[in-house]
């Protein structure tokens, strides 16, 4: 398939520009998270995202009796959730004794366990609307439509902004939380708007590539990119880059090499990004690092010599 071809069918078109912007949109954003030591929140967010975007469905159909599935809806009950369950795990770390690895895992069995019990309380319900509702789970990049990329690229492009506009707060509560509070920037206010906007680079792909594999995007193009690059304008640029040409090549390969899902197979082109980026970029890469530790032992190595020569 030529690519006149493949541009030529809605489906994939919808498939690969809705992947790329949830690419770049959770690359760019993601690399607050990573550099916070955080990335296993974006885990908990995509698993947290599950209840209430399930919850907003069922308002919907219920009391409202309108369609389920529209996209903005689901957007906002999964970003209310999601957003909970990250300061929710951060609660607990700050005011107890729990690390926070321990308190994300948590966050993430109460909130994904409640999203089973919705998920299964739909399944056996009459509802409107209900089928392919459990794609929330493993993602149907196929199923993406005008409405839901429109849609998509409006919440994305809002997450992006909130970041430039409060670029100074985010950075300084990443790099120095302590100098943050001290010069009376409220962290609580800070971090939830950093965990939403992160929230939303997450929840905006959770419809295409579902809970389990959105990880991945959040977490994987900022690793590559730190490995290219050591300031944080130009890791977060880079990083929405790689994002979005991993998601855009990886959502081309599944499509024209049969029926492969997009998912798994993005993840996989973002991981390759990553492998080459870790073998090959020139500051940090793991061949730069033996090549530099090799030339520092043979300089130690020679200047003993000299200094054993010289007695």
């Amino acid at each position: 398939m030529d690519l006149i071809e493949f541009f030529g069918n809605h489906t994939f078109r919808m498939v690969f520009f809705g992947t790329m912007l949830i690419g770049i949109v959770a690359g760019a954003l993601g690399s607050f998270a990573y550099l916070r030591k955080q990335s296993l929140i974006s885990d908990v967010v995509a698993h947290s995202a599950l209840p209430g975007a399930l919850m907003a469905f069922l308002i919907a159909v219920t009391v409202f009796e309108a369609n389920g599935r529209n996209m903005l809806g689901l957007i906002v009950g999964a970003v209310a959730t999601g957003t909970l369950s990250a300061l929710f795990a951060n609660a607990i770390s700050a005011r107890t004794k729990i690390p926070i690895d321990t308190a994300m895992a948590i966050s993430l069995t109460v909130f994904f366990g409640a999203g089973m019990i919705l998920l299964r309380i739909i399944a056996n319900g009459v509802f409107p609307g209900k089928g392919g509702i459990d794609d929330y789970l493993f993602g149907n990049a196929s199923v993406i439509t005008i409405a839901d990329l429109t849609t998509s690229a409006a919440v994305g492009a809002l997450a992006l902004a909130l970041m430039l506009v409060f670029w100074k707060e985010f950075t300084l509560r990443t790099f120095d939380p302590t100098l943050s509070t001290m010069l009376g920037f409220r962290a609580r206010i800070i971090d939830t708007l950093m965990f939403t906007t992160i929230v939303i680079a997450i929840v905006i792909g959770v419809k295409a590539v579902g809970v389990v594999l959105m990880i991945a995007f959040v977490v994987t193009p900022p690793a590559a990119a730190r490995q290219w690059t050591s300031t944080l304008p130009g890791m977060v640029a880079l990083s929405g880059v790689f994002g979005g040409i991993g998601s855009g090549v990886g959502a081309y390969l599944s499509i024209v090499t049969g029926n492969i899902p997009t998912g798994p197979v993005i993840v996989l082109t973002l991981f390759a990004i990553f492998l080459v980026s870790l073998l090959a970029s020139p500051r940090r890469s793991v061949i730069t690092t033996a090549l530099r530790r090799a030339r520092a032992r043979e300089d130690l190595r020679r200047e003993l010599l000299n200094e054993m020569a010289d007695r």
